[in-house]
């Protein structure tokens, strides 16, 4: 029935190549590993300018630091540890740990935690924690446990092969025991065991997760999203509840003057005038809309920017400041409480300029995508409730939480998880590391800082946020395809392989046949770019009768 003469290296070759092909598709679906904590342990000041009780100054290691000692920090500086402000006045960067955009006061008495930034005057605080017992160390342990505790997850592929590849074995073993038993033939029984081997080779298995995943994420690259993990497309295709940052997420991140076409032109430009000597990003948001308008910059004369309040200067012999309202001797009433800084031309009335931060493109059907997709959304930001509240009113979102800190965003992500919650968390900065790294699954814009990026599972390299919702539709298409893959195996088993166990398969049908397999599940995986593109097409018009209704 079977003969010795052949020698089956196509088998082998054929087994060869699709166990590679496999790796190379699994491959190019995972980029490098790194640790988030890694990256924002890496923004850790090494050291620092400590002040002598005479007054002198030495740099020296943050190992060497102690509680109480005083730090000098100047503008541009990054804080070394947690303190509090004893000397000088200036404004801060705290996006690290709130997600607030606009610089803060610092003045005596105002608390610093490390990894703030210092913008324009130099500051001198009393360390209060260093090191380990900073706030910035406390973030980095914070995202280093959300992370260990997601790579609990393992994908159907792993869980399959746990059963698979144990069985196949044990299989081949007892068809080579059975037929040397029956027959006494040794070449019968290793012929039949290698069959059974060659049939059941797990290369259609090995392929049925790389092969869809790597044809989603061509087609998801095509739309701007990144695909870094290889479990990504599943976890999100599980997901049933989106959390949204705000700032440089579902919005740009950057003010805008909200009333510029309404402001005299006059006042506009003296405005821009101050701006000029301003890094503030209120300050450089009046220059580009007078930029926009077309209104040259008033011709401002001794322009001084005072650390903490605002810029100072001299317009057609008179006295101009543009700063924070109680320095410019006005009293902020509006309700809606927008950013806004203030302009003071000699004697006259102050003049505000209110800001709004604009949407980011696509956000609206983002969010209207993935509602109709089934998933709850949720918006959680560092920011004050009344900039909340408006983007909330904007987008539809009725649940949303204001002065979140990292620990907060965490916190809401894991009680989401504990109550049963596939937690898909969109978000850009530092702040946000922690409830990414603890996420079912998460996607940050290409624009986020490098922690945040290193954090999520995909990365959102255009600007236009509708993506999301078509990443969703992928997701459950590319998960549905990897099942069907996974069935097909299991029927090409169930008849394949009592052929080959009852001696009916040589090698060499059995690698016909294995090929066959893995060919079919091939052409299958294709089909994730059709049903996908209609269902994004469906969920692309669910999506603009969701923008409508928002508007």
């Amino acid at each position: 029935m079977l003969s010795g003469h052949h020698a089956y290296f196509d088998a082998a070759l054929m087994l060869t190549f699709f166990l590679l092909a496999g790796r190379y598709l699994d491959h190019r679906t995972r980029a490098i590993a790194r640790s988030a904590a890694e990256e924002l342990a890496a923004l850790e000041v090494p050291r620092a300018t400590r002040r002598h009780p005479d007054g002198g100054e030495e740099t020296v290691p943050l190992a060497a630091l102690s509680v109480g000692d005083l730090i000098v920090v100047r503008p541009g500086g990054r804080m070394p540890v947690d303190g509090v402000v004893t000397e000088g006045a200036s404004e801060l960067d705290r996006s690290l740990l709130t997600g607030e955009t606009l610089p803060v006061q610092a003045l005596p008495g105002c608390r610093i935690s490390a990894g703030e930034v210092n913008l324009t005057g130099p500051l001198v605080l009393r360390a209060t924690a260093i090191g380990a017992d900073s706030s910035l160390h406390a973030l980095t342990d914070l995202v280093a446990i959300a992370e260990s505790g997601r790579e609990n997850y393992h994908a159907l592929a792993d869980r399959a092969a746990k059963l698979y590849a144990p069985g196949v074995h044990i299989l081949s073993a007892l068809a080579f025991a059975g037929w040397y038993l029956a027959t006494g033939d040794l070449r019968v029984a290793v012929n039949i065991a290698a069959a059974v081997l060659i049939i059941t080779c797990p290369c259609a298995l090995g392929l049925a997760v790389p092969a869809v995943t790597t044809a989603a994420s061509g087609r998801l690259f095509r739309r701007g999203l990144l695909i870094k993990s290889g479990t990504a497309l599943e976890r999100l295709a599980a997901a049933d509840t989106v959390v949204f940052d705000k700032t440089g997420t579902l919005t740009a991140g950057t003010p805008a003057l909200s009333d510029a076409e309404a402001q005299d032109g006059a006042t506009l430009a003296v405005a821009a005038g101050l701006g000029q000597g301003s890094s503030h990003p209120l300050a450089q948001a009046l220059v580009a809309a007078a930029a926009v308008r077309g209104i040259a910059p008033a011709d401002v004369t001794d322009l001084h920017e005072v650390p903490g309040y605002g810029v100072t200067g001299l317009c057609d012999g008179q006295a101009v400041r543009l700063g924070r309202a109680d320095w410019i001797g006005a009293r902020d009433d509006a309700a809606d409480h927008m950013p806004a800084t203030w302009l003071r031309v000699g004697d006259g009335a102050p003049v505000a300029f209110r800001f709004v931060d604009s949407l980011r493109p696509g956000a609206t059907a983002a969010v209207a995508g993935l509602r109709a997709h089934g998933l709850a959304v949720k918006l959680v930001s560092g920011d004050g409730p009344a900039a909340v509240a408006a983007v909330a009113r904007a987008l539809g979102i009725d649940d949303w939480q204001a002065r979140a800190t990292p620990a907060d965003k965490a916190a809401v992500v894991t009680t989401l998880r504990d109550g049963g919650a596939k937690v898909l968390m969109v978000g850009d900065g530092l702040n946000d590391t922690a409830a990414l790294a603890a996420a079912h699954v998460s996607i940050s814009p290409a624009s986020a800082l490098d922690a945040a990026r290193v954090a999520s599972d995909i990365v959102l390299v255009g600007q236009d946020l509708s993506a999301l919702a078509e990443a969703r539709a992928v997701a459950v298409q590319a998960t549905r395809r990897i099942r069907e893959n996974f069935r097909i195996a299991t029927v090409y088993n169930v008849v394949a392989v009592p052929l080959a166990v009852a001696g009916l398969a040589t090698p060499l049908i059995a690698a016909l046949a294995m090929s066959l397999s893995s060919i079919t599940v091939s052409l299958n995986a294709l089909r994730v770019a059709g049903p996908a593109r209609r269902r994004s097409v469906a969920g692309t018009r669910a999506a603009r009768t969701g923008q409508e209704a928002a508007a």
